[in-house]
């Protein structure tokens, strides 16, 4: 239910009269009955050597949209096996959740690095590598959360709860009364309803669940709520219906809307629709800020990232909402991201497109002000699973909350699940800037990297687009703060945090250089740029001028460690050409003496060779009449990069 409560609802009762088993299977799919799509499928593909990709799709999304994942790998397979890396990102998506499914980890691995890889978006990559640490590193964490599966639960779909005072909202397909009327093609389940249940303090479960606002009921979906403050008005989710029918967009399609209403005695009054609803879209998901200022939501309007993104609407005192601002990319995905809440300045939602454990996975990311987020980080096991974990709430003392899941041992399709969470470890802030050394300008996507004293990684962070970046680090720590980017020197600070929890050590700010800056490229060689090198007449001894220069040398070797340089020095044609080749080698020596003794390597410069008069870069050879500027052209040491 989780996958396709945003998505559409088509009421069809009958295939009709198929003139073959693909037509019949391609009917049943376009009008969303996938379960007799799937079996359609693959009674045609038993017989069918050779396969269109569009069909492979089909059946794959058949199972994968009822959460057969062994079986909808069968199809994706076979799909990745002809298409490979030039599948599209909606579809490799599933094959990878598929993969994650059936706990194949290490094959969904080494396919993500290479699609990522062909198509050579750093950013993915980036985001990628950053997320599977992650998830490594909790592998072997202790959790803190505590979950168990609760009793109301029943074998039809239960999930999406929410706080409506001291008692809990769900919604749920169990009311096998209205198995007389039309199932949900999707599943066969009844059409989804809400209820509302007392909660028991100790131990989480719910009681006396009873129908909630059963005056909004038709006959289709009602779902996913949000209470104002005061729990006066509701917003929930449901099929958009115009005098008791389905209102379809061109292709046949109902889409979701978000209904909003004020309760009084127990029933919903004054029922308004939202104004970006839209039969040509889904709209759902509602989740209200704390104070009620601010109204989350997931679609799949125009212009999103992916297949459904999160937004955002400002709520005005007078109940006036703003118009919607996609959360942007460092929340959506090109899959979906839906079921938003909003609690102690976090946003928490749940995801496919981000690199988790596999379907829905549930995420929490803090909110720095002026609709900007950190870098979701994923909650981990036991909250999240193989499966799709969603509708995720949390109390305003961060220690107890449900969410739902269709993971494996459960009751049924979706099951509510209560929590219970530890307070963390002692944990401290550590914030800052970066940027470009010669510009000023934010440095967006950098990796910033925490160790401690003995070299082990404690956490990580990337920066927003305006460069910012914080990173939760350890109390009571001596700890080493690294700023990182591809293609961007490397910058080290180190900082010593107290052991008050809670506190935030900030201005931990880095420049990093962007190797273009400091590379002048000469034909097919890169050489570091610096100014011409001068030496005494006749000397090969470093003057104050020379090691200035010779230190933007050290710079770049010591900011890119993976720097190899050969350096050669050369000289005018004036004077004797072996005193030339002499000099032009002890000055060659003497500078790589200089750079080894800042600490670099010897192993990173290959060589130091005078070449005397043998390279002039102009017409100024022995006898020819010169400028001075034109001999100063020829004496030069060039510090030319061999690997980096």
């Amino acid at each position: 239910m989780k996958k396709i409560l945003l998505l559409c609802l088509i009421i069809s009762f009958s295939a009709g009269m198929a003139q073959s088993k693909l037509k019949t299977a391609d009917k049943l799919f376009k009008t969303y009955h996938f379960i007799d799509a799937a079996k359609a499928y693959d009674e045609y593909l038993e017989k069918e050597k050779s396969p269109g990709t569009q069909t492979l799709k089909n059946a794959g999304d058949s199972y994968y949209f009822i959460d057969d994942m062994r079986n909808a790998l069968r199809w994706y397979q076979k799909l990745y096996d002809v298409q490979g890396t030039t599948l599209d990102d909606s579809h490799f998506l599933r094959y990878v959740e598929s993969l994650k499914g059936v706990g194949d980890y290490d094959k969904a691995d080494v396919v993500t690095k290479e699609f990522l890889a062909k198509k050579g978006d750093q950013k993915q990559i980036a985001r990628y590598n950053t997320q599977k640490r992650q998830r490594d590193s909790m592998a072997v964490q202790k959790p803190l959360y505590t979950v168990k599966n609760l009793e109301i639960n029943t074998d039809k779909s239960d999930f999406g709860t929410a706080f409506y005072g001291d008692k809990v909202v769900y919604s749920s397909s169990k009311d096998t009364t209205l198995l007389k009327n039309k199932l949900y093609s999707w599943n066969k389940q009844p059409f989804l309803k809400l209820y509302v249940a007392e909660r028991n303090a100790v131990n989480g479960e719910l009681f006396n669940d009873a129908s909630f606002l059963p005056n909004a009921k038709n006959k289709y979906h009602e779902a996913t709520m949000a209470f104002s403050p005061d729990w006066k008005t509701v917003y929930y989710s449901n099929n958009i219906v115009r005098k008791r029918k389905l209102v379809n967009d061109p292709e046949g399609t109902n889409n979701f809307q978000i209904t909003r209403g004020t309760i009084e005695d127990g029933k919903l009054v004054k029922p308004e629709k939202l104004f970006f609803n839209s039969k040509n879209y889904s709209v759902g998901h509602p989740a209200l800020s704390p104070d009620g200022k601010w109204l989350f939501f997931a679609s799949d309007m125009p212009g999103g990232y992916g297949e459904s993104d999160l937004y955002v609407s400002q709520v005005a005192d007078d109940g006036t909402i703003g118009t919607p601002k996609n959360l942007g990319s460092t929340i959506n995905t090109v899959g979906n991201d839906m079921f938003p809440s909003f609690a102690n300045g976090m946003l928490y939602f749940s995801s496919d497109g981000h690199f988790g454990w596999g379907g829905l996975d549930i995420y929490e990311s803090k909110f720095y002000g002026d609709m900007k987020f950190s870098e979701p980080r994923n909650l981990g096991a036991p909250v999240n699973s193989n499966k799709d974990d969603f509708a995720y709430i949390v109390d305003a003392t961060d220690g107890y909350g449900y969410f739902s899941s269709n993971r494996s041992m459960g009751k049924g399709d979706d099951d509510i699940y209560y929590f219970t969470k530890e307070k963390p470890s002692c944990g401290q802030l550590v914030s800052g800037r970066v940027i470009n050394a010669k510009s000023k300008l934010a440095i967006a996507d950098a990796t910033i990297k925490v160790l401690n004293q003995f070299g082990d990684q404690v956490s990580e962070s990337t920066t927003n687009t305006e460069g910012i970046y914080k990173v939760t680090v350890p109390c009571n720590g001596k700890l080493k703060v690294t700023a990182t980017k591809a293609n961007h020197s490397t910058d080290q600070k180190e900082v010593e945090t107290s052991g008050l929890d809670g506190t935030e050590t900030k201005n931990i700010n880095f420049e990093l250089s962007n190797y273009a800056d400091l590379i002048k490229v000469d034909g097919d060689k890169e050489k570091i740029d610096i100014n011409p090198i001068f030496f005494e007449y006749d000397k090969s001894t470093i003057t104050p001028q020379a090691a200035a220069e010779l230190d933007k040398v050290v710079f770049v070797m010591t900011r890119f460690p993976n720097v190899k340089i050969k350096i050669e020095s050369h000289t005018d044609s004036r004077g004797k050409d072996a005193y030339n080749l002499k000099l032009s080698d002890d000055r060659a020596k003497s500078t790589q003496t200089y750079i080894l003794s800042k600490g670099i390597d010897p192993s990173r410069i290959q060589s130091a060779i005078g070449y005397g008069e043998s390279r002039l870069t102009n017409k100024c050879a022995n006898g020819v009449k010169c400028t001075e500027a034109q001999h100063l052209a020829n004496r030069r040491s060039d510090f030319i990069v061999i690997e980096k």
